[in-house]
């Protein structure tokens, strides 16, 4: 049934868009080929979402499949929204001429003008979502802050860091853009590099194809990681319990392979001769219907207010929720989850809007409340749509340092 009531919405949105075109050209073969496109967006979707697919998440040729009907339904939305306005002022224009002549009254045409602008206006968010998947997902970005802490240990005044966040390695179609990504990373020789969840869609053997390249990141002090949602295997049905949990074993057991240090409500110290950092990692903590496995009274027990503590935790939601006010004062916390919805207008520095921003009050970028600060990262990989549009892949290196400007 859901299929069909699919059909019917896009047969629908299909022979509305088609008045633009009959008004804007006549010719058999213009118009068959806006037909033969939707067909083919149509069955190369359904083709693909009727095969048998691991995990509620779709990736590969699923996801691809996916975009190219979103960026054809997105044009022809854009369509639609010119042709119902059209439409209105022509029905009320033939409802006047009825009331004050009805014997001359008559439904005006479309005009040819309004056909064509709303074709042009359609063409951008055509063009932008087939450049997002084409290319849009692996413009990697290195975006750079330098932020101020008052209580920052003498020792660690300019401790650089880079944090990804959301690899989600089981979407990547281009291993060679990946490379080059994980040596830009390198490139900033940064004194650590955290990771903040999510390195995977559904299961741990997503990483088979890329664990030697993410196990060449290196940096003086380490790699450092947590878990996101999507590394527990909640989205897949699974044969056993035990399946499930074996399966997340591995993916802890690739992490260390790796090199990375794998934080599980727990904490970890960077040296720098007497003075000390504290890295803080929880697991898991979403609002809605998202896994909640973080911990952060047990990940900083041990901890005293006055030792400075970078804290990494998947979803900013918690930040919200229980971090940025609590007792401990956490100077400093990385998420990552909202990936800015890949989809978004930004001018650095000016203006920054992603529809996300209505699911979550800390979407992207840096925050500041009660002079502690938060970063969300946009995200490395992609999910679902596969691809980027405005919302980069994003690398981000934060240098530390003690006083007290604004960042």
């Amino acid at each position: 049934m859901r299929w069909i009531i699919f059909i019917l919405f896009y047969a629908a949105i299909n022979f509305y868009s088609y008045q633009a075109i009959k008004t804007l050209s006549k010719n058999f073969w213009v118009q068959a080929m806006f037909v033969g496109l939707s067909l083919i967006f149509l069955g190369y979707f359904l083709f693909y979402w009727l095969q048998p697919a691991v995990g509620s998440v779709f990736t590969g040729k699923r996801s691809f499949a996916f975009g190219l009907l979103l960026s054809f339904m997105s044009a022809e939305l854009v369509l639609i929204a010119f042709l119902m306005g059209e439409d209105i002022i022509r029905t009320l224009i033939f409802l006047k001429n009825k009331i004050v002549n009805p014997e001359v009254a008559h439904l005006p045409g479309r005009r040819k003008f309004v056909s064509t602008l709303a074709l042009g206006l359609a063409a951008i968010p055509f063009g932008s979502l087939l450049y997002g998947m084409f290319r849009g997902k692996y413009n990697y970005k290195v975006l750079t802050y330098e932020i101020n802490f008052p209580d920052l240990p003498e020792a660690f005044d300019g401790y650089q860091i880079t944090q990804i966040s959301d690899v989600h390695s089981g979407s990547f179609d281009n291993l060679k853009k990946v490379k080059y990504a994980i040596d830009l990373i390198n490139q900033q020789k940064s004194d650590a590099i955290f990771f903040t969840g999510d390195l995977v869609n559904n299961t741990a053997d997503e990483m088979d194809a890329c664990q030697e390249l993410f196990g060449e990141l290196k940096a003086k002090d380490g790699v450092f990681s947590v878990l996101g949602n999507h590394d527990y295997g909640d989205y897949v049905r699974w044969d056993s319990p035990q399946e499930k949990i074996e399966n997340l074993n591995r993916l802890k057991s690739i992490q260390k392979q790796m090199g990375w240090k794998l934080l599980l409500n727990e904490h970890a110290y960077i040296r720098k001769g007497d003075a000390k950092l504290a890295v803080v990692g929880v697991e898991n903590w979403g609002k809605g219907g998202f896994v909640k496995h973080g911990d952060l009274d047990r990940a900083a027990a041990e901890l005293s207010k006055e030792e400075f503590k970078i804290l990494l935790s998947h979803d900013p939601s918690y930040w919200q929720e229980k971090i940025k006010a609590h007792e401990k004062e956490f100077q400093l916390t990385l998420s990552g989850h909202t990936h800015g919805m890949q989809f978004g207008i930004e001018i650095p520095g000016w203006f920054k809007w992603s529809p996300v921003k209505y699911r979550y009050e800390n979407w992207a970028g840096l925050y500041k409340e009660f002079n502690r600060y938060l970063y969300v990262n946009r995200g490395f990989g992609y999910l679902a749509y596969p691809g980027r549009v405005g919302m980069w892949p994003e690398i981000t290196v934060l240098k530390l340092k003690k006083g007290t400007a604004n960042a």
